[in-house]
């Protein structure tokens, strides 16, 4: 089971916090501003719902774009998650959101390629 988030807005006090301490933004900041709506968990249809609430699958590949963009491993992109406005922004997290522990990116990653997560391609052919 998954807590939805597609169409989430950002909560004002994340985005008030965010935008005053950093003022020309940041690599996550610019993939929420430019790039919401990129994908919803809708997309990600076949994407196993079995165990406790967690995460998203939208929040998770948001989670992956921003770990690749800027090169950090599992355990970074999780502590980022958590410590990080710029990330809780990107991901319309209330600032006292606990985030996630690591290994939830490598059960993502190893679940979807089975499930029907879109592939880049796929998405920027559906959004043009």
């Amino acid at each position: 089971m998954l807590r939805p988030r597609s169409g989430e807005q950002v909560p004002s006090l994340t985005a008030q916090i965010a935008r005053a301490s950093n003022p020309g933004g940041t690599t996550a900041m610019w993939v929420r501003d430019r790039l919401d709506g990129l994908w919803c968990d809708e997309d990600f249809a076949g994407y196993p719902r079995d165990g406790r609430p967690g995460i998203s699958p939208a929040q998770l590949a948001t989670v992956c774009v921003l770990q690749f963009l800027l090169g950090l491993s599992d355990r970074k992109a999780a502590e980022a998650v958590r410590c990080r406005i710029d990330f809780k922004y990107a991901l319309a997290m209330e600032l006292d959101d606990p985030g996630f522990h690591h290994s939830v990116l490598a059960d993502f990653r190893e679940r979807s390629p089975g499930a029907t997560a879109p592939t880049a391609s796929s998405i920027w052919r559906s959004r043009a």
